[in-house]
């Protein structure tokens, strides 16, 4: 190599080693992220949705549900109300003091639930209707810039809190460096095995009157199972209502009563 070929090689390495890389989020930014990704899917107050979950698994037909999805942010409850086929309706879950509950009306029985179970046997979880936790139940570590289509985001890297039950203890979330939305999340068990690909791939905010502000929530959320990969579940919320519901609503006793 040449004299002046040399010199080029030594100024463009040097001109690399000296181009700023891409900033780091600090602890603190990351927490204060997680907060808000929260914050601007919580509403304060009362919320309902329509919900439509389609469910491909493989070697059976394609089945779509609908439900009714109620929650109560500000005590941190959630009802899952199915309302057809109607093989499905009168189907549910309650979630109270952090406990999550069935009901089947064709045998008239509670069953206590884990954070992993299948919500009508889909790929979906309670998480997936809930309110946002992440800041709460999640310590975030940060794993650089990420491109996802046109999308540049953020990548962070959450483990579980100690104590805390959560469906997978390892999460990679990639949330849009523009608008804060969380784009794609890979969800892992303790073991490193990837468990669930989930895409946000539309959202849409809706004034609250009770928050003062607006609400953001996933128009659809595609969920991939890793394990059994031909599984796969769409979620499309159709409407959601910000009034305040009743007031007896989040009981065992008012979900039985819908299924009569």
């Amino acid at each position: 190599m040449s004299l002046k070929n040399l010199l080029s090689a030594a100024v463009l390495t040097a001109a690399l080693l000296s181009a700023p890389a891409a900033l780091a989020l600090e602890p603190a930014e990351m927490t204060k992220l997680l907060a808000t990704i929260d914050d601007r899917q919580r509403n304060g107050g009362d919320y309902k949705a329509l919900v439509y979950l389609e469910q491909k698994e493989k070697d059976k037909t394609d089945t779509v549900r609908e439900a009714f999805v109620y929650r109560r942010d500000a005590d941190d409850k959630l009802m899952i109300l199915f309302s057809r086929p109607k093989a499905e309706a009168g189907k549910g879950y309650l979630r109270l003091d952090k406990n999550l509950w069935s009901y089947d009306p064709n045998v008239g029985k509670w069953e206590r639930r884990t954070e992993r179970e299948r919500i009508a046997g889909t790929d979906s979880r309670r998480a997936d209707f809930d309110e946002s936790r992440l800041a709460e139940e999640y310590d975030p570590s940060f794993e650089g810039e990420a491109k996802l289509g046109k999308y540049s985001a953020n990548l962070l890297s959450l483990k579980a809190k100690a104590g805390v039950d959560v469906a997978y203890p390892v999460i990679k979330l990639w949330v849009d460096k523009e608008t804060t939305n969380v784009l794609k999340r890979e969800e892992y068990a303790l073991s490193g095995r990837k468990m669930r690909t989930v895409l946000y791939p539309r959202w849409k905010k809706l004034f609250s009157e009770s928050k003062g502000a607006d609400v953001w929530y996933p128009e659809e959320i595609r969920v991939y199972d890793e394990v059994e990969k031909a599984n796969s579940t769409v979620v499309l919320i159709k409407s959601i209502d910000l009034r305040a519901l009743e007031a007896n609503l989040f009981t065992k006793a008012w979900l039985e009563s819908k299924s009569r």
